[in-house]
């Protein structure tokens, strides 16, 4: 197996992983070892809004385990405030998943485009089941 597929078997339940992750630990202005309990927390805000995503916002990317949008820049405001974040959790949210964006661009050899597109956007990546449905379930049952 590749890295990014025992990276994909090792994330949590959110969609961000390997250096997208590693990356904003060490470069947030929060604590490296929250970075990822707050990550989980914004996906299980914006999970159960899928639809309204493909609905809304242009999806530039879809793999089976996420779905990657571009929204408007003040969107993460409005997450921020509904998820009582602080200015510093919800810039390392912003990171994080811009971060993981710019990672997938890289992947599908699109990162020039990706780039060009953050600079007047804002990237979302939301964690789905492999029915395309959210993915903020954590297992049970």
């Amino acid at each position: 197996m590749s890295d990014d597929d025992e990276s994909a078997r090792d994330r949590g339940p959110y969609p961000i992983e390997g250096t997208a992750l590693v990356k904003t630990a060490a470069l947030a202005s929060v604590p490296a070892a929250s970075v990822p309990e707050l990550l989980a927390r914004v996906q299980a805000d914006l999970g159960p809004r899928i639809d309204s995503y493909r609905r809304r916002y242009e999806r530039i990317a879809a793999e089976p385990d996420r779905e990657t949008f571009l929204v408007e820049p003040d969107h993460w405001e409005a997450v921020g405030e509904r998820l009582g974040l602080s200015e510093r959790e919800r810039d390392a949210v912003v990171r994080a998943h811009e971060a993981a964006v710019e990672r997938i661009g890289s992947g599908s050899g699109r990162r020039d485009e990706f780039d060009t597109a953050l600079e007047i956007r804002s990237g979302v990546v939301i964690g789905v089941d492999s029915d395309g449905d959210d993915a903020d379930d954590t297992g049970g049952g």
